[in-house]
């Protein structure tokens, strides 16, 4: 076991005189093609996701995010929450998109900002007090953020893909700060997935 997690913490390239790590790697592969599959409702996404869990847990633990690191075993909770909603949505319908695409209504948008807000500023104040953070908001948001994406992409709310892209826009810059730079460039495909999987949504819900 001490080989493995050796061999995962090593250093597999260097990006700019920046090391990055196996896991990273593991982290952006697994990464990359969850969102895919997310862009072409695909029921795989849910599982590849769960190891990007895992990935994301190791890699961002020893990089002192500690809301980051939470927010993959949440990930992980809710992906089973997700897997089981679009299989279940399958069976339902007998079609390869399972679950219809729809909107959130105004108050469900009203209402999951305010809880990303006042989630953000609980979680910086517990950070920042607890742990010593000095950059307790955008982690505090990101992991905010990703929660509330992530209960919509698992009803399939056309709105998650907006606060995912939020989510991206914010998190590029903080995994620069933090030296994770292959994390960095795979949010920023991440941003690109999701613009393609926005438009690709309202197709797919136009042809219906």
């Amino acid at each position: 076991m001490n080989a493995l997690l050796d061999w995962l913490q090593s250093t597999a390239f260097h990006i700019a005189g920046t090391p990055v790590s196996v896991i990273e790697v593991i982290g952006f592969v697994t990464g990359a093609a969850c969102v895919y599959g997310v862009a072409k409702q695909r029921l795989w996404n849910w599982p590849v996701g769960l190891v990007n869990n895992a990935a994301f847990f190791s890699l961002f633990l020893g990089t002192g995010l500690f809301a980051d690191a939470a927010l993959q075993v949440i990930f992980a909770v809710l992906a089973v929450y997700g897997w089981y909603r679009w299989a279940v949505g399958r069976t339902q319908t007998a079609t390869p998109q399972d679950l219809p695409i729809t909107d959130a209504s105004p108050r469900a948008m009203a209402l999951m900002g305010l809880a990303v807000a006042v989630l953000t500023g609980v979680l910086a104040w517990i950070l920042h007090t607890y742990f010593g953070s000095s950059i307790e908001v955008p982690d505090a948001f990101i992991l905010a953020g990703s929660l509330g994406a992530t209960l919509w992409q698992a009803q399939k709310k056309m709105q998650h893909w907006w606060l995912w892209i939020i989510v991206d826009v914010v998190s590029v810059p903080l995994y620069i700060n933090r030296g994770l730079v292959l994390t960095a460039i795979l949010y920023v495909i991440f941003l690109a997935l999701c613009v393609y999987g926005l438009i690709d949504w309202k197709r797919e819900r136009s042809r219906v």
